[in-house]
């Protein structure tokens, strides 16, 4: 099964937006600055989140960082600060320190966002063909406009990060979107079809419900549409939302696209482990952006 970027936009209803700074407040932490920003795209006004290294001159290597769900409507764009219960801890200082400008932002329905619920905005946009995720998507490429255009971000460097709902909008967002150097995600790698036969599709939000999609790719295929570019997968055995068949099912699509590439695709398997990060899982995303854009 093989799609092009192009038509899986066409499913997302995907947009390219505009997007403007339109307010930035800066705060000095002991090793790191957090810049706290107003983002204006498509109109609307997003909380952006930045994270950078204090004393570095010249164009950085960056990090596009995608929140995730958990129920966490009120968090969004904090992840990167306060972190979430499945992280080590907050990975916007961790980054910053390892030298990456970072950037998150609110998702709809997220953080200063959560002013509908995730089902009012999804059912809205389904009746319209499009999907909830189509529209996140469309603001995280605008986020990323944005970063790339920074003076102190170097545009060929940019990586894409995310754990769960992070994950996916990571690894979908380099799928059709080519200013992804890199991309790293945990814990949300499968396969639809084997996730629906095995019922774990009942525990994703309806977020992520996008009409048609199976009909012409999956988890694998869509990832496929990465390559040649580096990418990292890091997945828990015991975790219920990506069980070990669907991830192995998508796994069997993904690496014959990436069987000429040697050493550009990396996956991560640890047993026993659930829906969370791990020190493994931590020191192989460091490695990985480190090879990739340092």
């Amino acid at each position: 099964m093989s799609i092009t970027p192009e038509r899986f936009r066409d499913l997302l209803g995907f947009e390219t937006r505009p997007v403007e700074l339109v307010a930035s407040q800066t705060e000095r932490m002991d090793d790191h600055v957090v810049e706290h920003l107003r983002l204006r795209i498509g109109g609307r006004d997003v909380r952006g989140i930045l994270t950078r290294p204090a004393d570095a001159t010249g164009p950085m290597p960056a990090i596009l960082y995608g929140h995730s769900h958990g129920g966490g409507y009120a968090i969004g764009a904090r992840e990167l600060l306060d972190g979430r219960e499945y992280l080590l801890d907050p990975l916007g200082p961790v980054f910053a320190r390892e030298g990456y400008v970072t950037l998150a932002i609110d998702m709809p329905v997220f953080g200063e966002r959560a002013t509908v619920s995730e089902s009012f905005a999804a059912k809205a946009l389904l009746w319209e063909g499009k999907s909830l995720f189509g529209d996140m998507l469309s603001d995280h490429a605008a986020a990323l406009t944005y970063l790339a255009g920074r003076a102190d971000v170097d545009g060929a460097r940019i990586g894409a990060f995310g754990i769960s709902m992070g994950c996916v909008l990571s690894y979908w967002l380099a799928a059709i979107d080519t200013r992804i150097a890199a991309v790293a995600h945990l814990c949300c790698f499968a396969d639809f079809r084997t996730m629906i036969a095995l019922g774990a599709h009942d525990g994703h939000g309806i977020y992520l419900t996008v009409p048609g999609l199976l009909k012409e790719a999956d988890g694998g295929s869509i990832a496929a549409l990465i390559a040649p570019r580096p990418q990292l997968i890091c997945v828990g055995e015991a975790d219920h939302l990506s069980p070990p068949a669907a991830v192995a099912a998508a796994m069997a699509e993904l690496r014959p696209v990436y069987a000429a590439h040697p050493g550009r695709l990396e996956f991560l398997s640890e047993a026993g482990v659930g829906h969370q990060e791990t020190a493994t899982m931590r020191a192989a995303v460091i490695r990985f952006f480190d090879a990739w854009l340092r």
